[in-house]
Order: C-alpha cells, then structure tokens, then sequence
C-alpha cells in the first residue's frame, strides 16, 4: 500500500507550478469538460503533475520518481476553482497517485491469489533480497521503491509487477532480478511477459486458429 498522506511532512516542497509544457497540456485537459464542470479534471491534473515530478526526478541527483506533493494539489486547486481538502481526498483515496516521495523505479507487486498461486512470494523475496529494501521502503540511491498492490489484471500472465507505467508479466526470481538490474543502469527492459509469450495465450502456444497465428506470426 502507498505511504500516509503527511500534509506538514519535511519532504513536502513549498511550491509547485505547472511548467511551459505541460501547462499546455492542462489547458487541453480543461477544455475537454463543459463549461462550469471543469472540476471534472481533478484528476487528470493530479497525474500530470505526477507525471511532471517523475520527469524531474529522472534528471535529480539522487533521482526521484513521480508523486504529487500538497503545494500540486493546491495549485490544481486554486487553476480548478475548488476546496483544496476536495483535492486532497481525491489524491488520498485513489492509489494511482503517490502523495509520498517515491524512487524513479516504482515497483508494485501484486500478490493477490492468481499471482501468489503462482509464485508472487519468490518474486517478492527475489527483489528484495537483491535490492536490500523492504515493501514500502526505497533504496539508497533513490532508484527503487517497493510497493505491494491489490491485482493489477494481468492474472494469466502472473507472476507479475508494474513498474511505473509497464507491465512485466510471466516472472521468475531469475529474470526479476535481471530486470532490476537493467532498471539500474537506467536501459530499456523488454515490456510485457518476460518468456516471450504472446498477449494471454497459452503458456504452451496458440491451442485455437493454429493456422491464423503462425501467418500472423505469433509462434
């Protein structure tokens, strides 16, 4: 689960604005709700200001990741027109939004049944161990931060986690570890299953339309 939401914590900046780009962006965002509904965007502006700390983050030394400190919220506030508490239950409540600093790799492991039916506790012991953090703990370097989360949906391909914006499906301790290393020298990793399996088909392979996948080219 994410970190309480301090208010009054030290991390917590005293100022935050929008920049050139993704002011632009806010204004789109606005645009797309009626006239007098433009309170509706609460929370698509709450993930661009995520969005816009991880982008700052990435280029911090100690890096940092995306999450929206209260000074975002209040500004979202302020541009929208509405009670600040209103912004910040929208921030709490849902946890796709950070209210808490977080590593530039926010790693969420689902652990629901699917997931440790197959084998999400090795997962979970394999990243830890490797990066010397436990669950919501981030690592010295401020690369890392580890989350456990509810299911994220991707049962068939379980074990898996989310790792910011990606999914990484079909883990094992080995290429878990793997990834984390890639991750760390900050290099692409392969998005999806990690055993080259297509979408949600059979571990085994197309069991229907044999002939449909092999001239779409999927085995």
């Amino acid at each position: 689960m994410k970190k309480p939401f301090d208010l009054n914590a030290d991390y917590q900046p005293e100022h935050f604005e929008f920049n050139k780009v993704y002011k632009k962006h806010m204004t789109d965002i606005i645009a797309l709700y009626p006239k007098g509904k433009q309170q509706s965007a609460v929370m698509p502006l709450l993930d661009l200001a995520q969005r816009q700390v991880a982008q700052e983050g990435a280029a911090a030394n100690p890096p940092y990741g995306g999450w929206v400190p209260r000074a975002a919220m209040d500004c979202i506030a302020d541009i929208l027109d509405m009670p600040r508490v209103k912004v910040y239950e929208v921030a709490s409540f849902y946890s796709m939004y950070n209210t808490a600093p977080v590593g530039k790799y926010l790693v969420q492991f689902c652990t629901t049944t699917p997931c440790w039916l197959c084998g999400s506790d090795d997962i979970v012991k394999a990243a830890t161990e490797h990066l010397g953090v436990g669950m919501g703990e981030t690592t010295a370097d401020g690369k890392f931060s580890l989350m456990e989360v509810e299911c994220l949906g991707a049962c068939v391909n379980a074990p898996m986690v989310q790792i910011n914006d990606d999914y990484f499906e079909d883990l094992t301790p080995d290429n878990m570890r793997e990834l984390l290393n890639i991750l760390a020298e900050d290099m692409k990793p392969t998005i999806g299953s990690q055993t080259g399996r297509k979408a949600s088909m059979s571990a085994a392979g197309p069991t229907t339309l044999k002939k449909q996948a092999k001239k779409a080219k999927v085995v």
